[in-house]
């Protein structure tokens, strides 16, 4: 996948547009199952497999927006771990 893709999925996930990683979802879906279906003689194994990496990205970073929001606590306790009793 390229670093394009990568940055460009992070920014939106930074951003918090679900709508916009939804419709890149979307369209690289409908993308490789139209090479899926597609019978020629050029083989497209690695375009679909692109394609689903950054499908599975796309759903990493949707996942991301997903989670709750830390709390300064979740925050401090990384920075201070809690000590073992």
């Amino acid at each position: 996948m390229s670093e394009a893709i990568r940055r460009i999925i992070g920014a939106y996930v930074k951003l918090g547009n679900r709508n916009a990683l939804e419709d890149m979802r979307g369209h690289r879906h409908r993308l490789a199952t139209k090479l899926k279906a597609s019978h020629g003689t050029i083989d497209l194994t690695s375009s679909i497999k692109l394609f689903e990496e950054e499908i599975a990205f796309i759903e990493e970073g949707i996942a991301k927006l997903d989670a709750p929001p830390p709390t300064w606590a979740a925050a401090l306790d990384l920075v201070f771990p809690p000590r073992a009793a």
